[in-house]
């Protein structure tokens, strides 16, 4: 406060130059958790932070920026802050629901015998609401999984990026995959969280589908109207 009234002392304009004050939470009975607020102008750090210190969410850059304008258009249309559960259902909502096009039901993992070898997979999956069972091969249980999305339901979809990490410690801790996906040439991210690390990422992977099906819906009376 003594530097910023001698600034004050030094200028002779209408403007006031007074440097930052650099303040410790702690000192005004406050923690750095306490003081984050999210609104419609804050950034993805704000985002990201709150995920990751109260939900242990590490989100890529990526997603990062993607779900920061999610947040940013519901802080717009309530017109104030969003607190940290509130980002969390926001977050759930969005990524988490498990409702879409594709629904991963069951699966099974057959791995390859040699060097050469690839796995295959045996899935259950709901298509446009449509039961059925596809199976596929490839180089890991997700390459599998989207070569049978591809070759059996026509979802021209692919990988462009991936991430995981254990939300927890121990052998029970939960997985979360983060997997950004690419279908007609528009790429959306999606995310799986579960104990299994395969069926996290298989369900990522449904997760960026069905978003991207949601996006193209909320799309159509638009251009319905311009349209006509």
């Amino acid at each position: 406060i003594k530097k910023g009234m001698e600034a004050i002392g030094r200028t002779d304009g209408s403007l006031w130059e007074v440097p930052y004050l650099p303040i410790d939470p702690a000192d005004v009975g406050r923690t750095y958790e306490a003081i984050i607020r999210v609104n419609s102008q804050s950034g993805k750090g704000g985002v990201a932070y709150v995920l990751k210190a109260d939900h242990a969410l590490d989100l890529p850059r990526g997603l990062q920026v993607e779900f920061s304008q999610v947040v940013q258009a519901i802080a717009d249309a309530q017109g104030g802050e969003l607190g940290s559960d509130a980002i969390r259902a926001a977050f759930d909502a969005e990524y988490l629901s498990g409702h879409g096009r594709v629904e991963l039901l069951s699966y099974r993992v057959e791995a390859g015998g040699g060097d050469h070898d690839q796995d295959g997979i045996l899935a259950t999956v709901r298509i446009d609401g449509v039961e059925r069972t596809i199976q596929g091969e490839g180089n890991g249980p997700i390459a599998a999984f989207v070569h049978a999305l591809q070759e059996q339901c026509g979802i021209d979809v692919h990988v462009r990026d991936y991430a995981e990490h254990a939300m927890g410690k121990g052998a029970t801790a939960t997985a979360a995959a983060y997997v950004e996906v690419e279908v007609d040439h528009e790429s959306s991210w999606g995310v799986g969280v579960h104990p299994n690390i395969v069926t996290a990422s298989l369900r990522g992977i449904a997760s960026g589908i069905n978003r991207m099906e949601r996006r193209a819906a909320a799309t159509r009376p638009k251009d319905a109207a311009t349209a006509d």
